[in-house]
């Protein structure tokens, strides 16, 4: 008879076990701190005692009751609209007496009294949130802009929801109407021009909405963007001081008005200097196929019996692309050729040599987008907000800086 106990006793050990595993699991879940204990009974019997000791301190925070206006108003035998007037700001102006104010708002902090946000909104007539589409969040440039909206549309109350595009008309269409969807009381966007349809039934239905980066030179709309032909021009006048006489220019195919101004910066500024030698030194690239296409480029600048002594890139990842075929090739940076990138990494002054890059103003931008949106915001307005700001050329080794 020993031997069926023993089962049995190895039996319920192997069943409280995995009974205590699952209760740590249920108080994990739970965010529950308990004690347990295993006890022998006077019959040798495992009795399991379980108590709860206190609960930690997110679980705390999370587990207090919210608490309304009404709750408020019930307790202090205060109107709820005299509550609602003094959590809004607006007691002295509604001259509610100093000790009523006090006493209202300590009860509220107190009971961790937390506003109704989206019924706040809709009582206002709108959400408080600003809709911000940009190509891809991930690229440095993008995702600078979106932290410096954020801040700026904090401080005056809005909060920011975003996404990307990736350079997709389609994404960009499903996205403005998402937004729309979500009652958002602005856009923001940069958009992949090629959704114009879009921005026109925006302008046509007055939804206030600011084009950054890119905008559609047919159509009058708010907009914030670069000097993009001033600053290319800016770099290949540092080349020429240079010396530089075969200046090449990395850029990629036709599409985006900030590539074609750029384009047109390049071209401008070699005619003036009568350096001008067409389009064989220019290199347009696929954006699908920039490794393969890239590597041909670069081959093609600085291995051709009229090879340059300079190159532009018209972006900041085009540069560091472009820096790698540089090095494959072994080409020494800038005794045989100089560089500059249209744009800004921030790796750029760590490497050696440090690249001479166009920088963009990207406080500015994201500052002068929310500041016009929410002018548009609280008016209509009859005419439009168009930004073209000043870029930096900042010179480093590999164009220039001992």
């Amino acid at each position: 008879m020993d031997q069926p106990n023993r089962v049995d006793s190895l039996f319920i050990h192997m069943f409280l076990i995995l009974f205590f595993i699952c209760l740590i699991f249920v108080n994990y879940i739970f965010t529950f701190k308990r004690q347990i204990l295993l006890i022998e009974d006077g019959k040798g019997k495992i009795c399991l005692i379980f108590w709860k000791i206190s609960q930690i301190g997110l679980a705390k925070k999370l587990s207090v009751k919210k608490i309304s206006l009404l709750d408020i108003s019930e307790k202090l035998k205060i109107s709820k609209s005299t509550i609602s007037i003094v959590l809004n700001g607006r007691g002295d102006e509604k001259r509610v007496s100093k000790e009523t104010q006090e006493k209202i708002v300590k009860y509220a902090n107190e009971h961790n009294y937390r506003p109704n946000q989206l019924a706040r909104g809709l009582s206002r007539g709108k959400s408080e949130t600003i809709g911000l589409i940009v190509p891809n969040i991930s690229d440095t440039f993008y995702s600078r802009i979106a932290r410096r909206i954020e801040r700026k549309a904090r401080l005056s109350g809005y909060t920011v929801v975003y996404s990307s595009t990736g350079e997709s008309r389609t994404r960009e269409n499903e996205l403005i109407q998402m937004m729309l969807d979500r009652q958002v009381d602005g856009l923001i966007i940069a958009s992949t021009q090629k959704n114009q349809e879009d921005v026109v039934r925006l302008k046509n239905q007055q939804f206030p909405f600011v084009l950054i980066d890119r905008h559609y030179p047919d159509v009058e709309t708010n907009f914030v963007v670069v000097d993009n032909a001033g600053g290319t021009s800016k770099a290949v006048e540092q080349l020429i001081k240079l010396g530089k006489k075969h200046i090449g220019f990395v850029t990629l195919k036709p599409g985006l008005e900030a590539i074609r101004q750029r384009l047109i910066g390049y071209e401008e500024t070699l005619k003036k200097y009568g350096l001008y030698e067409g389009m064989k030194n220019v290199k347009e690239l696929d954006p699908d196929h920039l490794d393969c296409e890239m590597m041909e480029a670069i081959k093609s600048l600085v291995q051709s019996t009229h090879k340059v002594d300079g190159i532009v890139f018209a972006t900041h990842y085009l540069t560091t692309q472009g820096l790698r075929e540089l090095r494959k090739l072994s080409v020494k940076i800038p005794h045989e050729i100089a560089i500059v990138s249209f744009g800004q990494m921030s790796f750029f002054d760590l490497i050696e040599p440090p690249i001479t890059s166009v920088n963009q103003p990207v406080e500015e931008i994201g500052d002068k987008a929310v500041e016009i949106l929410l002018d548009n915001l609280v008016e209509k307005k009859l005419t439009y907000d168009q930004q073209y700001l000043k870029t930096k050329l900042e010179i480093r080794k590999s164009c220039g800086k001992n």
